[in-house]
């Protein structure tokens, strides 16, 4: 008779490890990528100045494997000195796929503003695969004359394929601090398939995208918020609201039925908000006809 041997399953090789640390400095009219040290699948591509006579530094961040596995782990360090202004992209969504609970995907953001620097983050989407397991945590450390301009997004499923998110969960957390690490805004969001907060009105509603843009700065007040409300949609497919939690501080929230009104919206709102928030007007990313 022949015994059955159990054979154990392979070691959990713990994933992907990527870090991208970038420093921009003011180099006579122009923002430059004065350092860059990156390990592992992160990178990015050349500098580009297409703001004619403005000097500032559009930066587009390479993940070449395109999304987060379990166990996969992205650290971004990024430190604009004073009076840099840099724009930072990405080419596609950010893909988070399946991952084992015990061995989450992570990514690490640590934003750094000098005296008077400027910052436009402004990434595509997250796509949260079924059964994903998120762990996202973003810092900005800022200058009280610094300025910032962003946005996170993410589209729960892969909808366009008839995939909900019925299982997996996601945790996002954001700060926002002074130079000395004291905390102006922080938010912990803490989400699972499950979760009631999906369905009821006052969560997601059913909604299966959802988003915040943020601003820091001087000129983000409540009249700002304010004076934005008017404009922002609420009805069955995408609704928007605008507060500003502590001065300094401009939150626009919102949720839609498909990431891409989400995301026109989140487009037109930057274009509005770049001349107050930054002093500069804006202009559409040409990445984003492409």
């Amino acid at each position: 008779m022949t015994a059955l041997v159990h054979a154990p399953s392979p070691p959990h090789t713990g994933g992907w490890r990527a870090n991208l640390a970038l420093d921009l400095s003011p180099r006579g009219t122009r923002t430059v990528l004065s350092r860059r040290q990156h390990d592992g699948p992160l990178a990015v591509q050349k500098a580009l100045y297409p703001e004619a006579d403005r000097g500032i530094c559009h930066l587009t961040l390479l993940h070449p494997p395109g999304g987060l596995a379990s166990g996969d782990s992205l650290s971004l360090n990024i430190r604009l000195d004073a009076r840099a202004h840099a724009v930072f992209a990405t080419p596609g969504a950010t893909k988070w796929y399946k991952a084992d609970p015990a061995y989450p995907a992570r990514q690490t953001i640590a934003l750094h503003l000098g005296q008077g620097a400027r910052l436009d983050w402004l990434p595509l989407e997250n796509i949260y695969f079924n059964r994903s397991e998120v762990r996202q945590s973003t810092t900005l450390r800022m200058h009280p004359e610094a300025s910032a301009l962003g946005w996170d997004a993410v589209q729960l499923g892969r909808t366009a394929s008839g995939e909900n998110w019925a299982a997996g969960s996601a945790h996002a957390d954001m700060r926002v601090e002074d130079p000395h690490g004291k905390p102006l805004w922080v938010e912990r969001q803490r989400l699972s398939a499950r979760d009631a907060m999906r369905v009821a009105p006052q969560g997601l509603a059913g909604f299966p995208a959802f988003g915040t843009l943020w601003a820091a700065g001087a000129a983000c007040d409540g009249a700002l918020a304010q004076a934005l409300a008017p404009a922002l949609p609420f009805d069955g497919q995408l609704r928007a609201g605008a507060t500003s939690p502590v001065p300094g501080i401009l939150l626009v929230r919102a949720v839609a039925g498909e990431i891409e009104p989400l995301r026109r919206l989140f487009i037109t709102l930057w274009l509005r908000l770049r001349p107050l928030v930054h002093g500069v007007p804006g202009a559409p990313l040409r990445l984003w006809a492409t």
